[in-house]
């Protein structure tokens, strides 16, 4: 993708409008990063974008229609950003970009477009604010915003559910996460194809962890085994780690060592292929305590 493009019709429409690079980075960056966009060195946030497309006066979209620029959506650019703040768990720059894009009829006129943003914002009501309340509201809210039953769910709305399972657990509601959790296995039933094969691998994982809190470690082994399953039929290898792990936690816990250790070695060598140390590192001490046991030094 050839960004440049974009720095240079940000550059042309300043010079129409008569402002310099300072008065464009104003409230939104630094004149250096606005320089360096116009360059093409970098690559503007969904954000800055946004605020800079206001500054000049057009649709943020016309940036993404120029030339022989292929089209991008700036809600799937947005969309994106988000999820990476939310991974990275970089919750307070993703409630700027949220704050941000509120004001934008673009996304507040439109319930899916909004409903994106209610979930993130939801997000930071949770983990930075610790307003438990406001947050299970809000996504309620959220959910609400498209969800219907005459239609198929969406992949958002399944996270959205998923978020709602993750929260009740954390507040250890585990019969409760677990309703929202299944409730999402039953839709998961219906579709014929994800676009996004980690939501099933993290559904299943998150209901493993939920049983074995209930101490339903059977249970929680067979959903472990069936998420490998599917991370391996799908060529989709997120989440091997931690499922092989959690399957000799399982046993470990059930008493049966002997079985537990096989599934943590070769969750150790699932994180030594994605160079993380300190999944390895923890890992391997936790091998050390397995040997000791099956030795008989616990």
């Amino acid at each position: 993708m050839d960004y440049s493009v974009i720095g240079k019709k940000i550059k042309e429409l300043r010079k129409v409008v008569g402002l310099t690079q300072g008065d464009l980075a104003e409230d939104i960056c630094t004149q250096a990063l606005i320089s360096r966009m116009e360059k093409g060195d970098i690559y503007p946030s969904a954000t800055a974008l946004y605020q800079i497309s206001l500054k000049l006066g057009v649709d943020v979209n016309y940036f993404f229609e120029v030339g022989t620029t292929p089209r991008i959506d700036y809600f799937r650019e947005v969309e994106r950003q988000l999820r990476g703040f939310r991974l990275k768990r970089r919750f307070t720059e993703m409630m700027e970009m949220v704050r941000t894009e509120l004001k934008n009829p673009f996304f507040n006129k439109d319930n899916d477009k909004l409903q994106l943003l209610y979930w993130h914002k939801a997000i930071y009501l949770f983990e930075i604010e610790k307003d438990a309340e406001s947050a299970f509201s809000l996504l309620e809210q959220a959910y609400q915003l498209t969800a219907h039953q005459k239609k198929a769910a969406t992949e958002r709305e399944m996270e959205i559910l998923m978020t709602i399972g993750t929260w009740e657990t954390l507040l250890h509601r585990h019969e409760e996460s677990l309703r929202f959790y299944q409730k999402v296995e039953a839709i998961m039933s219906h579709t014929q194809q994800l676009m996004d094969k980690s939501i099933k691998t993290r559904l299943f994982y998150n209901i493993a962890r939920v049983l074995t809190q209930l101490g339903r470690y059977e249970e929680s082994i067979e959903y472990c085994l069936k998420a490998i399953k599917w991370c391996l039929d799908e060529e989709h290898l997120w989440g091997l780690g931690e499922l092989h792990y959690h399957v000799g936690y399982n046993h470990e816990m059930d008493g049966d060592y002997e079985k537990a250790l096989p599934y943590v070695e070769k969750a150790i060598q699932m994180f030594q292929l994605r160079n993380d140390d300190t999944h390895s590192a923890f890992l391997e001490r936790r091998k050390q305590e397995i040997v000791s046991k099956i030795k008989g030094g616990d």
